[in-house]
């Protein structure tokens, strides 16, 4: 049987053709349902056991030669039986259109770049978050208005899961395991329960910047972000910082800068007031220092966090933020 085998195989490798027709009836006569092949693998049961070993491996060449050569004979065809494929290479390529980044990411990445240069690292955390890390940490009473449904998209109950609403709680985390000096800013997106306009969204993007060490005073955060303003917008850009409140910061301010979409002369993003708010700030409240391990004697810091939405409206003249998540090819091209 191994010996017709062999023979089998000096036939596939003399045959030779042109003609699609004799290739086919080739491969008819031993890879078909009812082929040589298909045959000989039939006959597989009825090879003595110290037999089936040697019988296996020869069979198989056989069926590998076969479809190899038919592979073979039918990639060189003449022209007289498949339709040559004319291609003229002087034509040009198809283009490929490029796509280009998210202005959310630009301006992610921009506010990354100028406090990196700062000295500020990068830190990030879950975005499915528990109670402790989102509200209790950061010095929110049980009352607080933030817990709330309205704001608050939870998962579970007892204890509490839910949709961090801000990277804060990746900063809690940073406190939790490592000691002074701290300088981190928390880039991610953040979630809250509240209605689509121009001005805001259920979903969007934050960054939150810490710096814990000995000395730090206010005056270290207005100097931050006066740096980080007038490399964002340009020199020309005005701050003003307003006293505000914060659970986690004491005390806290607002930061507005100058809207550039309308000159200061009023706008209905800026709400005809000339000044756009960015971001909230504030020394960090002993309270939260304390529940995350760190000496608040010795140790001061201040804290701020910004939506990168409204930074990106103010860098590219955007007047609605919910086109960031429409996907409309249109807008998204223009960055």
């Amino acid at each position: 049987m191994i010996n017709k085998i062999q023979d089998l195989i000096k036939e596939v490798d003399a045959f030779s053709s042109n003609n699609l027709d004799e290739i086919e009836q080739f491969r008819i006569k031993f890879l078909s349902k009812k082929g040589i092949v298909t045959e000989l693998f039939n006959e597989f049961k009825n090879i003595p056991k110290e037999e089936k070993k040697e019988f296996g491996q020869v069979l198989n060449i056989l069926k590998n030669k076969t479809q190899d050569k038919i592979d073979f004979l039918k990639l060189n065809l003449g022209d007289g039986d498949v339709g040559k494929i004319e291609i003229d290479l002087s034509l040009p390529g198809d283009p490929e259109t490029l796509g280009t980044r998210h202005p959310i990411s630009l301006v992610k990445n921009e506010i990354i770049e100028i406090f990196t240069r700062l000295g500020f690292t990068i830190s990030e955390g879950p975005e499915i978050e528990d109670d402790w890390h989102v509200f209790s940490a950061l010095n929110f009473p049980e009352e607080h208005p933030a817990r709330d449904m309205q704001d608050t998209f939870f998962i579970e109950k007892n204890p509490d899961i839910l949709l961090r609403t801000h990277t804060s709680s990746v900063q809690v985390r940073v406190m939790e395991n490592t000691q002074p000096p701290i300088r981190t800013i928390s880039p991610g997106r953040v979630f809250r329960n509240e209605a689509i306009s121009a001005r805001a969204h259920c979903i969007f993007h934050q960054v939150e910047g810490l710096y814990i060490d000995t000395n730090v005073s206010f005056a270290d955060l207005k100097q931050t972000l006066m740096y980080f303003a007038k490399e964002m917008f340009g020199e020309e850009t005005q701050i003003r910082l307003r006293p505000s409140f914060f659970p986690f910061t004491e005390p806290s301010a607002e930061m507005d800068v100058s809207c550039s979409l309308c000159g200061g002369k009023g706008c209905n993003v800026c709400k005809y007031t000339g000044w756009l708010e960015v971001l909230g700030c504030g020394m960090v409240d002993p309270n939260v220092l304390e529940s995350n391990g760190i000496d608040s004697v010795k140790y001061t810091g201040f804290a701020f966090g910004m939506g990168i939405e409204r930074i990106a409206m103010l860098k590219y003249d955007i007047k609605d933020l919910r086109l960031y998540f429409e996907n409309d090819v249109r807008f998204l091209r223009q960055f």
